[in-house]
Parts: structure tokens; sequence; C-alpha cells
């Protein structure tokens, strides 16, 4: 018997560039790693730098998956897709990217491995990360969904500024999923 897709939070930011273009790029492939679909996307976010000033504006969002794959598995290929993208990683961690996807939660619990730790360790630290989850919580795959109860509760009672955020009006070439 096949095991059971694990369900995967991931969030998308991109600040060089066409950044819409690239998240569209970023989860179009996503959508296209063998046994991994994608179930929601939030609404996107434009956010002003963190950590490091001196660089343009982020756009962010989160999107729920389904994947056969374990978590290592997944954040090779989430480094692949950046990769493939044209993403550099330079010494400044929170300096200017093309893209960045990062794996923040997995229903099937945690872990704590050199590759990657779930739950992301800064989460609940970004307001960037915090709207766009608490619009993604309430989709159709996870309002309901008891196995993102504790999930639901944490982000509802964080406090969370808007200052440095402001919603995205611009277009949204990636494609939501509908059901």
């Amino acid at each position: 018997m096949k095991p059971r897709p694990t369900q995967y939070i991931l969030g998308l930011g991109s600040n060089l560039g066409n950044r819409e273009d690239y998240l569209a790029k970023a989860l179009n492939a996503i959508g296209l790693i063998t046994g991994t679909e994608i179930l929601a996307i939030s609404p996107a976010v434009d956010s002003d730098p963190v950590g490091y000033a001196d660089q343009p504006n982020f756009l962010n969002l989160c999107c729920l998956i389904t994947s056969e794959l374990n978590g290592p598995e997944l954040i090779a290929q989430t480094l692949a897709i950046e990769a493939q993208l044209g993403r550099v990683r330079t010494a400044e961690r929170n300096g200017p990217r093309c893209v960045d996807i990062d794996i923040l939660f997995q229903s099937q619990g945690t872990i704590d491995s050199p590759e990657l730790t779930l739950p992301h360790p800064r989460w609940s630290s970004r307001s960037f990360v915090i709207i766009p989850l608490r619009h993604l919580l309430q989709t159709p795959p996870l309002a309901n969904d008891p196995q993102w109860a504790w999930l639901r509760t944490e982000v509802a009672g964080l406090p969370t500024s808007s200052a440095g955020l402001r919603a995205w009006n611009g277009p949204t070439p990636w494609n939501l999923p509908t059901s």
C-alpha cells in the first residue's frame, strides 16, 4: 500500500526582476515535482526587506502542497528549482534573490536534520509569512482540517504588524487551484 502523501506549507518570495513571474515559475515547477500537487495559494503581499534593508521589496505568498516526497527529498527539489530559476546564494543570508522557497511546515510533525528544520525556525517572527499564512489557513483544504488546528490557533494568537506590508494588487500569473 502506498503511504498517504504528506501536506507541506511553503513560503515563497522574490525581490529581483519580475517578481510575480519568478513566483509563477516557481509554483509551476513545484507542481511538476513527481507525486506533488498544489492545493491552495494565498494572496501575495508586497513587503519591505527584513534584515538587509538595502534591496528591493519582496513579493511573498504561501502555498499548500501534498507530496509523496519526505522533507529532505522535497528540500532538495526546491533548492534545485531555485537554482534553475537563477538564484545565486551569497554570504548575505537575507540578501536579494530572484526566488526563495522555504518549507515552513509538514503535516507529519517536526523535522530536525542538517538539511531541514520544521517548523521553520523563524516563521513566527515574520509578518510577511504570518499574513499570507492566515489567508491560506482559511482556504477550503485547510479551514476545517483537524491536523492543522494547532497552527490555526497559533497563527491567530500571534501579534502582527502590517507595517512594511501591502496587499499585492498587481498581476498574479500563477494558477490558483479550483475546487
